[in-house]
């Protein structure tokens, strides 16, 4: 079994998922909090009005709300049905599109998006190698990757633990690193009384 300083980047990748009452609950109060947090998001991707982003597992929306408010083209992408039709009821516009999906199968064709976001998902992909070349594969040369996790201490137990370390943070880095992106780098911001991880790569 893995010690707390070397768990995978995706170490809840075993997580059933959202649906149901509990799912729409939980998603209305991502979209409520996690304001701040999208708004961080976008700006630490640098998205302007020329861009268009991808969301990999947008949840209620809150992150296509931010980049959709900058002007952006937008589509957020979510394995979860009950998800997409909370975000679809919630945050609208004519720069917005919706899909179900997988980082692992994302539905764009290659080149699509010249950003892409993964906003406290990455700790839930099943096959991070994949994902990532598939992140890989519809950025255009040159497009920006933004992953951003919650600050997880060694040893965090619950909601405390979907998040990364200091170890995983840079080793996520470093498996960007691997797939081919360059200059990945790791970023920590404090937001309010919680701190994130941001890494920063592109794509070569």
């Amino acid at each position: 079994m893995n010690s707390p300083q070397t768990l995978p980047v995706n170490h809840h990748a075993d997580h059933p998922g959202f649906s149901g009452p509990a799912g729409l609950a939980a998603g209305a109060l991502m979209l409520a909090a996690g304001r701040r947090r999208a708004r961080m998001v976008v700006e630490s991707a640098a998205v302007t009005e020329s861009d268009r982003v991808l969301d990999i597992g947008c949840g209620s929306g809150a992150a296509v709300r931010a980049a959709a408010r900058r002007g952006a083209r937008v589509t957020g992408v979510d394995p979860s049905p009950m998800m997409l039709r909370l975000a679809r009821l919630l945050v609208r516009g004519p720069s917005i599109r919706w899909a179900e999906g997988v980082a692992e199968r994302l539905p764009l064709e290659d080149g699509a998006v010249t950003v892409a976001l993964a906003v406290a998902t990455v700790h839930h992909w099943p096959d991070v190698t994949t994902a990532l070349a598939e992140v890989q594969r519809v950025l255009i040369s040159g497009g920006r990757f933004v992953a951003v996790e919650r600050y997880s201490p060694v040893g965090a137990t619950g909601v405390a633990a979907h998040g990364w370390t200091d170890d995983q943070a840079r080793s996520f880095a470093d498996l960007c690193r691997a797939a081919g992106f360059a200059d990945p780098r790791v970023e920590r911001i404090t937001l309010g009384r919680h701190d994130f991880w941001v890494v920063h790569s592109v794509r070569a």
